[in-house]
């Protein structure tokens, strides 16, 4: 069963109480960028449970929350015509690494145009339907430039194991884009891999990450 998702949608939904409960829940990255510019507070109830039985201190409610995918995440896959054999191989791989997956087309290799797909992907991210998308097209660099067309979504293109974990680590990227005729299926399974299993670095990542999201709020969508 899927885990529970928090959108931003649910944070600007929080009662008198200013709180939302996120037991076992997923929250999306700019669900919380937006608790935290509203003064909403993420509360766990489990976690406060278990201290109040002495079983478990010292953790604040937000940093008792998984990190890392755990079991049945839902992550969207997409394809143009160019990416459809890559994306019907990487449904696989996520179904061995224990991810819903969550098949936003296309579904052949009749010729399609790319930005439908990719913003159809970025926008599962951004509802928070999904809490990772994947977009492959010939190159992956339109898919990018589309995706981060959609507000709340950092999509990045890469190519390698060492582009994935930078987009994770340093740059909080929730979209992944790949070049379906440009890399090999197993290059394109550990890129994968690499990105949904890599945490955000935080530290002098997030003011950074920080000016990327404010450009949403100034309105360039």
């Amino acid at each position: 069963m899927s885990r529970r998702v928090v959108t931003e949608a649910d944070i600007r939904s929080a009662g008198p109480s200013r709180s939302v409960d996120v037991s076992g829940a997923v929250v999306t990255p700019s669900a919380r960028d937006l608790a935290k510019q509203l003064g909403v507070a993420l509360t766990n109830s489990e976690q406060t449970g278990r201290r109040a039985g002495g079983q478990e201190g010292g953790k604040s409610a937000d940093q008792s929350l998984p990190v890392r995918p755990s079991a049945r995440l839902p992550v969207c896959l997409g394809s143009d015509h160019g990416g459809f054999p890559m994306k019907e191989a990487l449904k696989k791989t996520l179904g061995e690494l224990g991810f819903e997956v969550i098949d936003a087309g296309t579904t052949s290799s009749e010729a399609v145009d790319y930005p439908d797909f990719a913003v159809a992907v970025a926008r599962a991210v951004a509802d928070g339907k999904a809490w990772r998308g994947i977009m492959v097209d010939g190159a992956g660099i339109g898919s990018s430039m589309a995706a981060n067309k959609v507000k709340g979504v950092r999509a990045a293109l890469c190519y390698d194991i060492t582009t994935a974990s930078n987009a994770r680590e340093h740059n909080d990227a929730n979209v992944l884009t790949l070049g379906g005729t440009l890399i090999g299926q197993r290059l394109a399974g550990d890129i994968v891999k690499t990105f949904l299993t890599t945490d955000f670095g935080g530290g002098r990542h997030q003011s950074r990450v920080d000016k990327i999201n404010a450009l949403d709020r100034a309105g360039h969508s």
